[in-house]
């Protein structure tokens, strides 16, 4: 277990939340499986208690507590992309497993985790500031999943739309 992690409160799915992620991050697994010595408030001996994995190089535990905590906005992932294809495929993939679209580029999965699917391009047009930040700013605020063309033409200060 690393020193610092992540832990994620599920109700009782964290098993097949961390094998989603692991199956569509790269650098993620799952790396152990702790069951239940016993009886507690929201499950039996034996349950899968704990669930330790790595989501895109980052250590998490996901922890089957029951239902009594939600999770929101204030927490999220956000995973750079390169291009549209890599942008696609993991909003698709979160989307398509029973979550469900939010704006620029923010979507939540089917257990209720935040994810911001964030091309390259656009961290790299915030970063340059001045007239490029805006219009690159500007298109992202009309977004659910990040366009790059409309992103790279807004940097230019082209309009792809």
């Amino acid at each position: 277990m690393s020193k610092n992690t992540i832990c994620l409160w599920f109700d009782k799915d964290a098993e097949e939340a961390a094998r989603f992620y692991a199956g569509t991050f790269p650098d993620s697994k799952v790396e152990a499986i702790i069951r239940a010595p016993g009886k507690y408030p929201d499950g039996e001996e034996g349950d899968v208690l704990v669930v330790e994995f790595t989501v895109a190089g980052v250590a998490c535990v996901g922890l089957n507590g029951g239902p009594t905590f939600k999770h929101n906005e204030a927490f999220s992932f956000q995973i750079s992309t390169e291009d549209q294809d890599e942008t696609d495929r993991y909003w698709n993939a979160i989307v398509g497993n029973g979550g469900q679209e939010s704006e620029c580029g923010w979507c939540k999965d089917k257990w209720g985790i935040s994810w911001q699917i964030t091309p390259r391009t656009l961290m790299e047009a915030l970063q340059a500031g001045g007239e490029q930040a805006k219009r690159a700013f500007d298109a992202m605020m009309t977004m659910r999943k990040i366009d790059v063309a409309v992103i790279d033409a807004a940097r230019r200060g082209d309009d792809a739309r």
